[in-house]
């Protein structure tokens, strides 16, 4: 009948179809780096993140040079590595990554504001001295409270906050570059874990709607 699958072939109920569509990523050209991923590292992992961390460097750095504005500095290094060879830590969902460095801006500005250093030239200009390791001290440790009382852990904020903490990029324009190169960076990181069918916290990481 209508109801009975033809002879020699077995019907695909809904429970078959979605143990195929689980299994429809094991497979392909980014296999290895989707299991790598999942854990323990690995060539092919290292040379997916290189790629990807190369165009987001590059696409980052052609708007800064067309904007004339500092869109590449030392903290985007970290968050790229994170989102691509630690997709499934939590420091790699987007909103731990967004968060973790807006808080770390607003930390290490303020911590120029209580050192006294807001108009003060860049550590690297000044030197070294009291009130700047007073900045970085408030500026860091500020920073991994807030996070944690927030439970949106993401290690490369630290970097971010001493940047600013230490003058080395403190005026408001450079504030919001920062935010913006980051937000840069994160989506095409995601996008490429995405395609790539990478497991990534909070992208990738949801479970399937039920077909039943």
């Amino acid at each position: 009948m209508a109801d009975h699958a033809p002879e020699g072939r077995v019907a695909a109920g809904p429970a078959r179809r979605a143990v195929a569509d689980d299994a429809a990523p094991a497979g392909g050209p980014f296999a290895t780096v989707r299991k790598q991923a999942a854990g323990g590292g690995g060539a092919a992992l290292g040379v997916w993140a290189a790629v990807v961390c190369a165009v987001a460097l590059g696409v980052a750095g052609l708007v800064g040079i067309l904007l004339h504005q500092p869109w590449i500095f030392p903290s985007l290094g970290p968050t790229l590595m994170v989102l691509l060879e630690t997709p499934g830590q939590p420091a790699a969902r987007p909103r731990n990554v967004l968060v973790g460095h807006a808080v770390a801006v607003a930390a290490g500005y303020l911590a120029l504001v209580v050192a006294g250093l807001r108009t003060a030239p860049a550590v690297v200009q000044a030197g070294l001295d009291g009130r700047y390791v007073m900045s970085a001290v408030i500026a860091l440790a500020g920073t991994v409270v807030v996070l944690q009382v927030l439970h949106m852990p993401h290690p490369p904020a630290g970097a971010t906050t001493l940047i600013v903490a230490l003058g080395i990029l403190k005026t408001p324009g450079d504030l919001v570059v920062i935010v913006l190169a980051v937000v840069l960076v994160t989506i095409v990181a995601t996008a490429a874990n995405v395609a790539a069918m990478v497991r990534q916290t909070g992208v990738t990481d949801a479970r399937r709607p039920s077909r039943g």
